[in-house]
């Protein structure tokens, strides 16, 4: 089974989202937003930007 994203409402009443590998566990979790398309566009934005995306090691 592949990893999911979740979109969901936060205490504050803002839309988040968080992406879960197929063992259940969270792996990254988005911002707050407005609206829930707004969180579902984030999503996308995360999939277009992983999609390829290198490794790289940093010293920081």
């Amino acid at each position: 089974m592949a990893g999911k994203f979740e979109v969901y409402s936060d205490k504050a009443g803002k839309f988040r989202f968080r992406l879960k590998a197929s063992n259940g566990q969270v792996v990254a979790t988005g911002e707050a937003y407005e609206t829930k398309t707004a969180a579902k566009a984030g999503c996308e934005g995360v999939q277009r930007a992983a999609n390829g995306a290198q490794i790289v090691e940093t010293d920081a």
